[in-house]
């Protein structure tokens, strides 16, 4: 075990393939990827890139991350709107008959 897991961290995580893991959060571990873009797609980023000075792996997380979010929100609003389909004829009914209500007085 490596001594400075031991001194600086509670627990030591593990230990694989020669490198040990002190309580890393999983979001700080980065898979690699091959991507394929479209040639005008790659020299717009690049041109972004370069105005913005961010590092391209970060910008494609970024991007990635914006755009798993939206898709997140499409498909549950795309629930949603198929959920209470299902509900709206029992809730045009209720509706119905409480406007069908008599007023009482005690």
């Amino acid at each position: 075990m490596a001594a400075s897991c031991r001194k600086n961290h509670k627990k030591f995580a593990e230990y694989k393939n020669s490198i040990y893991f002190c309580n890393i959060p999983l979001k700080y571990i980065m898979k690699t990827l091959s991507l394929k873009l479209d040639e005008n797609i790659f020299l717009e980023t690049e041109k972004v890139l370069s105005e913005i000075k961010k590092p391209r792996n970060r910008y494609i997380n970024e991007a990635l991350k914006f755009y798993n979010a939206l898709q997140k929100r499409r498909l549950l609003s795309k629930k949603l709107k198929a959920e209470s389909g299902l509900v709206a004829e029992e809730s045009m009914n209720i509706l119905y008959e409480f406007e069908n209500f008599e007023d009482y007085e005690d």
